[in-house]
């Protein structure tokens, strides 16, 4: 038991660190404005997909080699739906205000 808490807590320090840097280097770049507005971007968006991968294994310990790792994917993809769906309703309702707002 104390072994699993070891390796827990070693878990939670190594995807803090990963956090970490996952967050300092778009700081970074985003404060020094070293790289073209693009590749800032790509960056950012790079840097942030990672994150949900770190958090997603060391925080949420979501795996799909456990024994109900099926319903981890199942309960992945719904939220994914959900938020999908609520960036483009934004994008969609905010897209069609500034046009209307313009007559």
């Amino acid at each position: 038991m104390a072994q699993h808490l070891e390796t827990g807590a070693s878990d939670y320090v190594k995807g803090f660190i990963a956090s970490l840097i996952l967050t300092v280097i778009p700081f970074y770049f985003v404060w020094s404005q070293s790289l073209p507005d693009t590749a800032t971007y790509v960056l950012l968006f790079g840097c942030a997909i990672v994150q949900i991968f770190v958090h997603f294994k060391y925080f949420l310990h979501m795996e799909v080699k456990t024994e109900d790792g099926q319903w981890n994917f199942v309960s992945l993809m719904f939220t994914a739906i959900v938020v999908l769906i609520l960036i483009a309703g934004s994008v969609w309702i905010i897209y069609n205000m500034t046009v209307n707002m313009k007559l």
